[in-house]
């Protein structure tokens, strides 16, 4: 069968799995399975395709189809242009998280970084203390988790991008497992934030497949947000920050936990919105 026909085939089949974007799926499903580029797509279309290329090829369509997250599949993500090893062990990087990183890093760029100890809480596949060792130039860096799988494929990714010697990696439930004695320049953390209620409503790809410890977060998605309102000021140093990602829905919320426990630990106590004018990062800077 030709290249260009299978193509369109994998497509149309997605299409009626109810996947949104079936193309751009098409296109990476078949450029993995068969080592080409985007490019090679158009540039190979009449090629005709092998019976092995055909079984592998519809082996890794069978699995999309099922909605096994394409990355999932393909065992890497890209995310801040830099590829990352993924497996259902942790949460697939999203845009989200690239958003919070931009805030994390505009405003250190405007208050400062004076080289001090960063904190990654929920690290998962480590993208976070990555991206902050990388842009920061960070030395000393914590990457904190308590999924000891989710671990594994830090520890993987931070071989993979050089930054074994930066990072730290913990396994600990919150700040169970961390010197009450450390103190951070900057804590970012991206918890799980779904609440009991929405987390039936969740695309197949994120409800079914990917770990539900990294999504479920309690009756209002909070438990994991409030535990982190209460004890992140004893480990941050004064005049530093702490980076929250938040549910778009949890604006008031959020803020109504800063009132109840960290209204005498911070100066300033933010909700920023995303590019989509959502609710997306709490942003908070101790007195100091």
């Amino acid at each position: 069968m030709q290249l260009t026909r299978f193509y369109q085939q994998i497509i149309h089949k997605l299409s009626l799995a109810g996947i949104e974007d079936a193309q751009a799926d098409a296109s990476q499903l078949l450029c993995f399975c068969l080592g080409l580029t985007r490019s090679d797509l158009v540039l190979q279309s009449e090629k005709e395709l092998s019976a092995d290329q055909l079984e592998r090829c519809n082996a890794l369509l069978t699995r999309r189809l099922a909605r096994e997250p394409l990355h999932y599949i393909t065992g890497s993500r890209e995310f801040w242009s830099l590829d990352f090893t993924v497996s259902p062990a942790v949460l697939i990087p999203r845009p989200e998280t690239e958003f919070l990183l931009e805030m994390v890093l505009s405003t250190l760029s405007s208050s400062g970084f004076r080289g001090g100890a960063v904190l990654d809480m929920c690290t998962g596949s480590g993208v976070i203390p990555i991206v902050l060792a990388k842009e920061l130039s960070a030395k000393k860096v914590l990457a904190v988790d308590r999924s000891q799988e989710a671990l594994h494929v830090a520890a993987e990714n931070l071989k993979r991008h050089g930054k074994t010697n930066e990072i730290s990696l913990l396994c600990s439930d919150l700040f169970s497992a961390i010197n009450p004695h450390a103190r951070f320049e900057l804590i970012v953390a991206n918890p799980p934030y779904i609440s009991d209620s929405e987390l039936g409503s969740l695309q197949p790809e994120v409800r079914d497949w990917e770990p539900e410890s990294a999504l479920s977060a309690g009756k209002k998605g909070l438990d994991v947000i409030e535990l982190l309102v209460k004890q992140t000021p004893q480990y941050l140093l004064p005049g530093s920050w702490l980076f929250v990602e938040i549910g778009s829905d949890q604006k008031e919320l959020v803020q109504s936990l800063f009132a109840d426990h960290g209204s005498g630990a911070y100066d300033s106590v933010e909700v920023i919105h995303d590019w989509a004018e959502r609710p997306r990062v709490l942003k908070a800077k101790k007195k100091g």
